[in-house]
Protein backbone atom coordinates (compact mmCIF):
# COMPACT_ATOMS: atom_id res chain seq x y z
CA UNK A 1 0.00 0.00 0.00
CA UNK A 2 2.97 2.31 0.54
CA UNK A 3 3.89 2.53 -3.15
CA UNK A 4 0.44 3.59 -4.44
CA UNK A 5 0.14 6.16 -1.68
CA UNK A 6 3.54 7.66 -2.58
CA UNK A 7 2.59 7.71 -6.26
CA UNK A 8 -0.70 9.43 -5.48
CA UNK A 9 1.06 12.00 -3.34
CA UNK A 10 3.54 12.77 -6.12
CA UNK A 11 0.73 13.12 -8.65
CA UNK A 12 -1.12 15.51 -6.34
CA UNK A 13 2.01 17.61 -5.89
CA UNK A 14 2.56 17.73 -9.63
CA UNK A 15 -1.08 18.70 -10.16
CA UNK A 16 -0.77 21.50 -7.63
CA UNK A 17 2.36 22.79 -9.32
CA UNK A 18 0.75 22.74 -12.76
CA UNK A 19 -2.43 24.45 -11.59
CA UNK A 20 -0.51 27.13 -9.77
CA UNK A 21 1.60 28.12 -12.81
CA UNK A 22 -0.65 31.05 -13.84
CA UNK A 23 -0.75 32.13 -10.22
CA UNK A 24 3.04 32.03 -10.02
CA UNK A 25 3.23 34.04 -13.22
CA UNK A 26 1.13 36.85 -11.79
CA UNK A 27 2.86 36.64 -8.42
CA UNK A 28 6.01 37.60 -10.29
CA UNK A 29 5.56 41.34 -10.02
CA UNK A 30 7.95 42.05 -12.87
CA UNK A 31 6.23 39.67 -15.31
CA UNK A 32 2.78 40.99 -14.38
CA UNK A 33 3.94 44.59 -14.78
CA UNK A 34 5.51 43.76 -18.15
CA UNK A 35 2.20 42.27 -19.32
CA UNK A 36 0.31 45.37 -18.20
CA UNK A 37 2.82 47.60 -20.03
CA UNK A 38 2.44 45.49 -23.15
CA UNK A 39 -1.33 45.94 -23.14
CA UNK A 40 -1.07 49.66 -22.44
CA UNK A 41 1.46 50.14 -25.22
CA UNK A 42 -0.78 48.24 -27.63
CA UNK A 43 -3.50 50.82 -26.93
CA UNK A 44 -1.00 53.66 -27.40
CA UNK A 45 0.21 52.24 -30.72
CA UNK A 46 -3.41 51.98 -31.91
CA UNK A 47 -3.99 55.63 -31.05
CA UNK A 48 -0.79 56.71 -32.82
CA UNK A 49 -1.80 54.89 -35.99
CA UNK A 50 -5.29 56.34 -35.84
CA UNK A 51 -4.49 59.98 -35.08
CA UNK A 52 -0.84 60.78 -35.94
CA UNK A 53 -0.09 61.43 -39.64
CA UNK A 54 2.12 58.92 -41.44
CA UNK A 55 5.55 60.23 -42.46
CA UNK A 56 6.54 59.35 -46.02
CA UNK A 57 10.22 58.41 -46.12
CA UNK A 58 11.23 54.94 -47.36
CA UNK A 59 8.03 52.88 -47.76
CA UNK A 60 7.43 53.90 -51.38
CA UNK A 61 11.07 53.21 -52.21
CA UNK A 62 10.82 49.79 -50.57
CA UNK A 63 7.73 48.99 -52.65
CA UNK A 64 9.44 50.11 -55.88
CA UNK A 65 12.42 47.87 -55.16
CA UNK A 66 10.14 44.95 -54.32
CA UNK A 67 8.10 45.49 -57.50
CA UNK A 68 11.27 45.23 -59.56
CA UNK A 69 12.19 41.99 -57.82
CA UNK A 70 8.71 40.51 -58.26
CA UNK A 71 8.85 41.59 -61.91
CA UNK A 72 11.80 39.27 -62.47
CA UNK A 73 14.76 41.62 -62.03
CA UNK A 74 17.74 39.90 -60.41
CA UNK A 75 20.45 42.50 -61.01
CA UNK A 76 20.86 44.48 -57.79
CA UNK A 77 22.15 47.38 -59.84
CA UNK A 78 18.72 47.77 -61.40
CA UNK A 79 16.63 47.49 -58.23
CA UNK A 80 16.00 51.10 -57.31
CA UNK A 81 13.51 53.34 -55.56
CA UNK A 82 12.89 57.01 -54.84
CA UNK A 83 15.73 57.09 -52.31
CA UNK A 84 18.27 55.31 -54.53
CA UNK A 85 19.48 51.78 -55.28
CA UNK A 86 18.75 48.78 -53.10
CA UNK A 87 21.48 48.31 -50.48
CA UNK A 88 19.99 45.58 -48.27
CA UNK A 89 20.50 41.79 -48.47
CA UNK A 90 17.94 39.48 -50.06
CA UNK A 91 15.96 38.78 -46.89
CA UNK A 92 14.71 42.37 -47.09
CA UNK A 93 13.12 41.67 -50.48
CA UNK A 94 11.33 38.54 -49.30
CA UNK A 95 9.93 40.20 -46.18
CA UNK A 96 8.72 43.33 -47.95
CA UNK A 97 7.36 41.26 -50.85
CA UNK A 98 5.20 39.46 -48.29
CA UNK A 99 4.19 42.82 -46.83
CA UNK A 100 3.24 44.10 -50.27
CA UNK A 101 1.08 41.02 -50.78
CA UNK A 102 -0.62 41.45 -47.40
CA UNK A 103 -1.07 45.22 -47.54
CA UNK A 104 -1.55 45.74 -51.26
CA UNK A 105 0.94 48.64 -51.12
CA UNK A 106 -1.40 50.40 -48.70
CA UNK A 107 0.21 52.50 -46.00
CA UNK A 108 -2.54 52.11 -43.39
CA UNK A 109 -2.54 48.27 -43.46
CA UNK A 110 1.26 48.41 -43.32
CA UNK A 111 1.08 50.61 -40.23
CA UNK A 112 -1.21 48.07 -38.55
CA UNK A 113 1.22 45.31 -39.47
CA UNK A 114 4.16 47.25 -38.05
CA UNK A 115 2.14 48.00 -34.93
CA UNK A 116 1.75 44.25 -34.42
CA UNK A 117 5.49 43.79 -35.03
CA UNK A 118 6.19 46.52 -32.46
CA UNK A 119 4.16 44.72 -29.79
CA UNK A 120 5.75 41.35 -30.64
CA UNK A 121 9.21 42.90 -30.40
CA UNK A 122 8.38 44.57 -27.10
CA UNK A 123 7.08 41.27 -25.72
CA UNK A 124 10.34 39.54 -26.69
CA UNK A 125 12.37 42.32 -25.07
CA UNK A 126 10.29 42.03 -21.88
CA UNK A 127 11.00 38.29 -21.89
CA UNK A 128 14.75 38.99 -22.05
CA UNK A 129 14.56 41.56 -19.24
CA UNK A 130 12.42 39.39 -16.96
CA UNK A 131 14.64 36.39 -17.65
CA UNK A 132 17.83 38.24 -16.70
CA UNK A 133 16.29 40.20 -13.81
CA UNK A 134 18.73 43.11 -13.95
CA UNK A 135 16.23 45.97 -13.76
CA UNK A 136 13.78 46.75 -10.96
CA UNK A 137 10.19 46.12 -12.04
CA UNK A 138 9.26 49.78 -12.43
CA UNK A 139 12.19 50.48 -14.79
CA UNK A 140 10.62 48.26 -17.45
CA UNK A 141 8.36 51.21 -18.23
CA UNK A 142 11.36 52.98 -19.79
CA UNK A 143 11.10 50.56 -22.71
CA UNK A 144 7.70 52.03 -23.62
CA UNK A 145 8.55 55.73 -23.34
CA UNK A 146 10.44 56.48 -26.55
CA UNK A 147 8.62 58.84 -28.90
CA UNK A 148 11.23 58.21 -31.59
CA UNK A 149 10.99 54.42 -31.50
CA UNK A 150 7.19 54.46 -31.70
CA UNK A 151 7.56 56.71 -34.72
CA UNK A 152 10.14 54.46 -36.41
CA UNK A 153 7.85 51.47 -36.18
CA UNK A 154 4.37 52.72 -37.01
CA UNK A 155 4.88 56.08 -38.73
CA UNK A 156 7.96 55.38 -40.85
CA UNK A 157 7.92 51.58 -41.39
CA UNK A 158 11.71 51.15 -41.51
CA UNK A 159 13.31 47.76 -42.13
CA UNK A 160 15.56 48.46 -39.11
CA UNK A 161 12.56 47.57 -36.94
CA UNK A 162 12.18 44.12 -38.49
CA UNK A 163 15.90 43.41 -38.18
CA UNK A 164 15.77 44.50 -34.53
CA UNK A 165 12.83 42.21 -33.80
CA UNK A 166 14.63 39.22 -35.31
CA UNK A 167 17.79 40.09 -33.39
CA UNK A 168 15.89 40.12 -30.11
CA UNK A 169 14.25 36.82 -31.06
CA UNK A 170 17.70 35.36 -31.64
CA UNK A 171 18.85 36.56 -28.21
CA UNK A 172 15.78 35.09 -26.53
CA UNK A 173 16.58 31.72 -28.12
CA UNK A 174 20.24 31.98 -27.08
CA UNK A 175 19.16 32.39 -23.47
CA UNK A 176 17.90 28.79 -23.76
CA UNK A 177 21.39 27.75 -24.99
CA UNK A 178 19.99 26.80 -28.42
CA UNK A 179 22.93 28.13 -30.38
CA UNK A 180 22.22 26.67 -33.82
CA UNK A 181 18.64 27.96 -33.88
CA UNK A 182 19.80 31.29 -32.48
CA UNK A 183 22.44 31.65 -35.20
CA UNK A 184 19.91 30.86 -37.92
CA UNK A 185 17.57 33.60 -36.67
CA UNK A 186 20.54 35.95 -36.24
CA UNK A 187 21.52 35.34 -39.87
CA UNK A 188 17.94 36.03 -40.94
CA UNK A 189 18.18 39.38 -39.12
CA UNK A 190 21.42 40.17 -40.98
CA UNK A 191 19.61 39.43 -44.25
CA UNK A 192 17.20 42.29 -43.47
CA UNK A 193 19.89 44.82 -42.58
CA UNK A 194 23.61 44.47 -41.98
CA UNK A 195 23.73 46.56 -38.82
CA UNK A 196 22.99 43.34 -36.89
CA UNK A 197 26.61 42.36 -37.57
CA UNK A 198 27.59 44.74 -34.76
CA UNK A 199 26.50 41.89 -32.48
CA UNK A 200 28.70 39.36 -34.29
CA UNK A 201 32.00 39.81 -32.36
CA UNK A 202 30.48 39.36 -28.88
CA UNK A 203 28.27 36.55 -30.19
CA UNK A 204 31.30 34.69 -31.55
CA UNK A 205 33.05 35.06 -28.19
CA UNK A 206 30.01 33.67 -26.38
CA UNK A 207 29.89 30.71 -28.75
CA UNK A 208 33.55 29.95 -28.12
CA UNK A 209 32.79 29.97 -24.40
CA UNK A 210 29.69 27.82 -24.61
CA UNK A 211 30.59 25.34 -27.37
CA UNK A 212 33.51 23.29 -28.55
CA UNK A 213 35.15 24.29 -31.80
CA UNK A 214 33.23 21.78 -33.91
CA UNK A 215 29.90 23.03 -32.56
CA UNK A 216 30.98 26.61 -33.29
CA UNK A 217 31.84 25.72 -36.88
CA UNK A 218 28.51 23.90 -37.24
CA UNK A 219 26.53 26.91 -35.96
CA UNK A 220 28.45 29.30 -38.23
CA UNK A 221 27.83 27.01 -41.18
CA UNK A 222 24.10 27.14 -40.47
CA UNK A 223 24.23 30.94 -40.44
CA UNK A 224 26.21 31.03 -43.69
CA UNK A 225 23.80 28.59 -45.33
CA UNK A 226 20.90 30.96 -44.56
CA UNK A 227 22.69 33.77 -46.41
CA UNK A 228 23.48 31.54 -49.38
CA UNK A 229 19.94 30.20 -49.70
CA UNK A 230 18.34 33.63 -49.39
CA UNK A 231 20.74 35.18 -51.88
CA UNK A 232 20.79 32.25 -54.30
CA UNK A 233 18.62 33.81 -57.04
CA UNK A 234 20.99 36.78 -57.16
CA UNK A 235 24.21 34.83 -56.64
CA UNK A 236 23.39 32.61 -59.61
CA UNK A 237 22.61 35.52 -61.91
CA UNK A 238 24.56 38.64 -60.88
CA UNK A 239 26.79 37.64 -57.94
CA UNK A 240 29.14 40.63 -58.05
CA UNK A 241 26.32 43.16 -58.13
CA UNK A 242 24.55 41.41 -55.24
CA UNK A 243 27.57 41.07 -52.95
CA UNK A 244 28.92 44.56 -53.67
CA UNK A 245 25.60 46.29 -53.03
CA UNK A 246 23.95 44.13 -50.36
CA UNK A 247 27.12 43.84 -48.25
CA UNK A 248 28.80 47.16 -48.92
CA UNK A 249 30.83 48.02 -45.83
CA UNK A 250 32.25 51.22 -47.30
CA UNK A 251 29.08 53.28 -47.74
CA UNK A 252 29.42 57.01 -47.06
CA UNK A 253 26.35 58.51 -45.41
CA UNK A 254 25.12 62.05 -45.90
CA UNK A 255 26.49 64.43 -43.27
CA UNK A 256 23.16 66.25 -42.85
CA UNK A 257 21.44 63.14 -41.45
CA UNK A 258 24.14 62.29 -38.93
CA UNK A 259 22.85 62.42 -35.36
CA UNK A 260 26.11 61.57 -33.58
CA UNK A 261 28.92 63.32 -35.49
CA UNK A 262 27.21 66.46 -36.80
CA UNK A 263 29.89 68.53 -35.05
CA UNK A 264 32.58 67.02 -37.28
CA UNK A 265 33.23 69.16 -40.40
CA UNK A 266 31.81 67.52 -43.52
CA UNK A 267 35.17 67.13 -45.34
CA UNK A 268 36.50 65.23 -42.32
CA UNK A 269 33.25 63.30 -41.87
CA UNK A 270 33.35 61.82 -45.39
CA UNK A 271 37.11 61.21 -45.39
CA UNK A 272 38.60 57.73 -45.41
CA UNK A 273 40.93 58.67 -42.55
CA UNK A 274 38.01 59.41 -40.25
CA UNK A 275 36.36 56.10 -41.12
CA UNK A 276 39.58 54.14 -40.53
CA UNK A 277 40.19 55.94 -37.22
CA UNK A 278 36.72 55.00 -35.95
CA UNK A 279 37.25 51.41 -37.09
CA UNK A 280 40.53 51.22 -35.17
CA UNK A 281 38.88 52.64 -32.04
CA UNK A 282 36.03 50.14 -32.46
CA UNK A 283 38.41 47.17 -32.67
CA UNK A 284 40.53 48.41 -29.75
CA UNK A 285 37.46 48.84 -27.56
CA UNK A 286 36.13 45.40 -28.48
CA UNK A 287 39.48 43.79 -27.68
CA UNK A 288 39.83 45.73 -24.42
CA UNK A 289 36.36 44.81 -23.18
CA UNK A 290 36.77 41.19 -24.29
CA UNK A 291 40.17 40.87 -22.64
CA UNK A 292 39.52 42.75 -19.40
CA UNK A 293 35.77 42.34 -18.86
CA UNK A 294 34.07 39.57 -20.79
CA UNK A 295 36.92 37.06 -20.37
CA UNK A 296 38.18 38.23 -16.99
CA UNK A 297 37.24 34.96 -15.27
CA UNK A 298 39.12 33.00 -17.95
CA UNK A 299 42.31 35.00 -17.40
CA UNK A 300 41.79 37.38 -20.30
CA UNK A 301 40.97 36.97 -23.98
CA UNK A 302 44.42 35.78 -25.04
CA UNK A 303 44.60 33.20 -22.29
CA UNK A 304 41.08 32.01 -23.13
CA UNK A 305 41.89 31.59 -26.83
CA UNK A 306 45.16 29.87 -25.95
CA UNK A 307 43.34 27.39 -23.71
CA UNK A 308 40.85 26.64 -26.51
CA UNK A 309 43.74 26.01 -28.88
CA UNK A 310 45.49 23.72 -26.39
CA UNK A 311 42.26 21.80 -25.81
CA UNK A 312 41.79 21.30 -29.54
CA UNK A 313 45.40 20.21 -29.92
CA UNK A 314 45.02 17.77 -27.02
CA UNK A 315 41.89 16.32 -28.55
CA UNK A 316 43.60 15.54 -31.82
CA UNK A 317 46.69 14.16 -30.11
CA UNK A 318 44.58 11.76 -28.03
CA UNK A 319 42.21 10.76 -30.81
CA UNK A 320 44.45 7.88 -31.91
CA UNK A 321 44.61 6.46 -28.37
CA UNK A 322 40.91 6.54 -27.48
CA UNK A 323 37.86 4.78 -28.73
CA UNK A 324 35.43 6.82 -30.82
CA UNK A 325 33.11 7.23 -27.83
CA UNK A 326 35.88 8.45 -25.57
CA UNK A 327 37.15 10.68 -28.36
CA UNK A 328 33.86 12.55 -28.48
CA UNK A 329 33.70 12.80 -24.68
CA UNK A 330 37.17 14.39 -24.67
CA UNK A 331 36.00 16.94 -27.24
CA UNK A 332 32.87 17.84 -25.37
CA UNK A 333 33.77 21.13 -23.72
CA UNK A 334 30.31 22.70 -23.94
CA UNK A 335 29.31 24.87 -21.01
CA UNK A 336 26.08 26.57 -19.98
CA UNK A 337 26.44 30.33 -19.93
CA UNK A 338 24.73 32.59 -17.43
CA UNK A 339 21.81 34.42 -19.04
CA UNK A 340 22.96 37.77 -17.71
CA UNK A 341 26.43 37.24 -19.19
CA UNK A 342 24.95 36.51 -22.62
CA UNK A 343 22.80 39.63 -22.65
CA UNK A 344 25.43 41.92 -21.12
CA UNK A 345 28.10 40.83 -23.60
CA UNK A 346 25.87 41.18 -26.66
CA UNK A 347 24.29 44.49 -25.66
CA UNK A 348 27.65 45.99 -24.65
CA UNK A 349 29.35 44.76 -27.83
CA UNK A 350 26.66 46.35 -29.97
CA UNK A 351 26.82 49.56 -27.95
CA UNK A 352 30.55 49.82 -28.61
CA UNK A 353 29.76 49.66 -32.31
CA UNK A 354 27.13 52.38 -31.88
CA UNK A 355 29.62 54.68 -30.13
CA UNK A 356 32.12 54.20 -32.97
CA UNK A 357 29.65 54.40 -35.89
CA UNK A 358 30.58 57.14 -38.34
CA UNK A 359 26.96 58.10 -38.84
CA UNK A 360 23.80 57.31 -36.93
CA UNK A 361 20.62 58.20 -38.79
CA UNK A 362 17.36 58.59 -36.91
CA UNK A 363 16.15 55.07 -37.68
CA UNK A 364 19.38 53.66 -36.26
CA UNK A 365 18.14 54.47 -32.76
CA UNK A 366 16.20 51.20 -32.92
CA UNK A 367 19.55 49.38 -33.08
CA UNK A 368 20.24 49.98 -29.40
CA UNK A 369 17.33 51.74 -27.68
CA UNK A 370 16.00 48.50 -26.20
CA UNK A 371 19.40 47.76 -24.65
CA UNK A 372 19.76 51.16 -22.95
CA UNK A 373 17.89 50.43 -19.68
CA UNK A 374 19.74 47.13 -19.33
CA UNK A 375 23.15 48.71 -19.93
CA UNK A 376 22.39 51.60 -17.58
CA UNK A 377 21.49 49.19 -14.79
CA UNK A 378 24.71 47.28 -15.40
CA UNK A 379 26.68 50.42 -14.54
CA UNK A 380 27.51 51.33 -10.91
CA UNK A 381 25.74 54.69 -11.32
CA UNK A 382 22.98 55.78 -8.92
CA UNK A 383 19.43 55.39 -10.18
CA UNK A 384 18.89 59.11 -10.67
CA UNK A 385 21.94 59.38 -12.94
CA UNK A 386 20.76 56.34 -14.93
CA UNK A 387 17.41 58.01 -15.58
CA UNK A 388 19.09 61.31 -16.51
CA UNK A 389 21.31 59.52 -19.02
CA UNK A 390 18.32 57.68 -20.50
CA UNK A 391 16.28 60.89 -20.86
CA UNK A 392 19.30 62.71 -22.29
CA UNK A 393 19.83 60.13 -25.02
CA UNK A 394 16.11 60.15 -25.88
CA UNK A 395 16.16 63.96 -26.05
CA UNK A 396 19.10 63.98 -28.48
CA UNK A 397 17.31 61.55 -30.79
CA UNK A 398 14.19 63.74 -30.82
CA UNK A 399 15.97 66.93 -31.92
CA UNK A 400 15.37 67.45 -35.64
CA UNK A 401 17.41 68.32 -37.46
CA UNK A 402 20.38 67.38 -35.35
CA UNK A 403 22.91 70.10 -34.66
CA UNK A 404 26.40 70.52 -33.29
CA UNK A 405 25.21 70.72 -29.69
CA UNK A 406 22.87 67.73 -29.80
CA UNK A 407 25.51 65.53 -31.45
CA UNK A 408 28.19 66.54 -28.94
CA UNK A 409 25.74 65.87 -26.12
CA UNK A 410 24.85 62.45 -27.55
CA UNK A 411 28.50 61.46 -27.89
CA UNK A 412 29.22 62.56 -24.31
CA UNK A 413 26.25 60.59 -23.00
CA UNK A 414 27.41 57.51 -24.90
CA UNK A 415 30.91 57.84 -23.49
CA UNK A 416 29.59 58.19 -19.93
CA UNK A 417 27.54 54.99 -20.36
CA UNK A 418 30.54 53.22 -21.85
CA UNK A 419 32.68 54.31 -18.90
CA UNK A 420 30.03 53.00 -16.54
CA UNK A 421 30.07 49.62 -18.28
CA UNK A 422 33.85 49.52 -17.97
CA UNK A 423 33.67 50.24 -14.24
CA UNK A 424 30.95 47.66 -13.59
CA UNK A 425 32.08 44.40 -11.94
CA UNK A 426 31.95 41.58 -14.51
CA UNK A 427 29.45 38.83 -13.79
CA UNK A 428 30.58 35.20 -13.55
CA UNK A 429 29.88 33.74 -17.02
CA UNK A 430 28.91 30.16 -16.20
CA UNK A 431 25.85 28.62 -14.61
CA UNK A 432 28.01 26.40 -12.38
CA UNK A 433 28.31 29.40 -10.06
CA UNK A 434 24.85 30.79 -10.57
CA UNK A 435 24.92 32.62 -7.28
CA UNK A 436 27.65 34.80 -8.73
CA UNK A 437 25.67 35.77 -11.81
CA UNK A 438 24.23 38.77 -10.04
CA UNK A 439 20.67 37.41 -10.12
CA UNK A 440 18.17 38.07 -7.43
CA UNK A 441 16.20 35.34 -5.80
CA UNK A 442 12.52 35.40 -6.71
Amino acid sequence: MAVPSTTTELELRQSEQDSSFPVKLFRNRKAAFALALLLADAVLVSLIIAYVPYTKIDWDAYMSQVSGFLGGERDYGNLKGDTGPLVYPAGFLYVYSAMQFVTGDGVYPAQILFGILYIINLGIVFFIYVKTDVLPWWALSLLCLSKRVHSLFVLRLFNDCIATMLLHTSMAVLLSQRWNVGLIIFSAAVSIKMNVLLYAPPLLLLMLKALNIFEVVSALACAALVQILLGLPFLLSYPVAYISRAFNLGRIFIHFWSVNFKFVPEPVFVSKEFAVSLLVVHLVLLFTFAHCRWCKHEGGLLNFLHSKFLFLKLKFSLSSSFSQQNFHSVGSSSKVLCEEHIVTTMFAGNFIGIVCARSLHYQFYSWYFYSLPYLLWRTPFPTLLRIILFVGVELCWNIYPSNIYSSVMLLCLHLVILWGLWCAPPEYPYVEAKSLCGKKEE
